[in-house]
């Protein structure tokens, strides 16, 4: 039976992973800020008490999921998002590289740290990175040290740009679990009407459980220092998501701009390509879009 240990094991993509591995018959233990089911309360930035909770786990895989991940965040606290996506990623790295190098490491990343591609065409892992926020650089500063420590200490690393993805339990911040609050306090009738951004950006939704079940295959199917796009390799408007959602309540929801929100994107179409991950390892997205919608809907729902 694999031992694997999740880092933000109590994130969005954190709790579906647990279950995603505790399905597959792996023992699973996760560190974060704070304790929880599965979870010990340790601080990323203290590189003793990882590097203790690594020894003390010993762990087939860890899937390094723990990030500051808001964008907007990111402007407000530069240092705080490279202290723990960098700094965080190397106490990682430094509690592997001298004790345990038979231990695989998956480092998730971002596809925002393609930045503006100019190009409607999915993207490939072999596009060049042109990051444009402090978020983005600092993923992409996380892959460069994660791919020196491979290198230099012969450790299995691993690495993905995940594409947008959502689903039940997902935070506000993001397109489709702001839609869903938004639209559920209309049906509450806590507000007057459901308010929306700019709706013609395409992007590449996948369901945060087929995102769980391409980490678990990168690490049973993958190869180390590979880099693997994960995303559905489908593009969708907001409109469209904006549309299947309102399909999904039964009260005449008035939809209003706001303008507060209505930023132009500078990235009309973000697509993944994600040859190298089917190929590698025979994954495909399984849940259809509209459960997604469904189920991340009615999670806000009984909120």
């Amino acid at each position: 039976m694999k031992k694997a240990l999740i880092t933000g094991s109590l994130g969005f993509a954190g709790k579906h992973l647990t279950a995603e591995l505790l399905g597959n018959g792996y023992t699973v233990c996760g560190i974060d800020i704070e304790e929880g089911a599965y979870t010990a309360a340790v601080d990323l930035l203290d590189r003793h008490a990882v590097r203790e909770n690594i020894r003390s786990v010993q762990p087939d895989v860890i899937f390094h999921l723990a990030a500051q991940a808001a964008i907007p965040l990111s402007w407000k606290e530069p240092q705080k998002t490279f202290e723990l996506n960098v700094i965080g990623t190397i106490n990682i790295l430094e509690a592997v590289s001298p004790e345990n190098q038979s231990c695989t490491l998956i480092i998730i990343g971002s596809a925002d740290q393609y930045g503006y591609t100019g190009s409607s065409e999915p993207i490939s892992e072999n596009e060049k990175l042109l990051p444009r926020n402090p978020y983005a650089i600092s993923k992409k500063t996380q892959e460069e040290v994660a791919l020196l420590y491979a290198k230099t200490f012969n450790l299995d690393v691993r690495l993905t740009r995940t594409f947008n993805h959502c689903g039940p339990g997902q935070k506000p911040g993001f397109l489709v679990s702001d839609i869903c609050l938004g639209l559920v306090e209309v049906e509450k009738g806590v507000s007057p009407c459901l308010k929306v951004g700019n709706l013609e950006a395409i992007r590449d939704f996948t369901d945060v459980r087929d995102i769980a079940a391409a980490y678990r295959l990168i690490y049973e199917k993958g190869s180390a220092n590979e880099v693997y796009n994960v995303g559905s390799g489908y593009g969708r408007s907001a409109q469209e998501v904006l549309d299947s959602l309102l399909s999904m309540s039964n009260k005449e929801i008035e939809v209003m701009p706001d303008k507060e929100r209505m930023r132009v994107s500078d990235t009309p179409v973000f697509i993944c390509d994600n040859t190298k991950l089917v190929n590698h390892t025979g994954w495909s997205p399984t849940i259809p879009f509209e459960k997604t919608l469904y189920d991340a809907l009615e999670y806000c729902r009984n909120l």
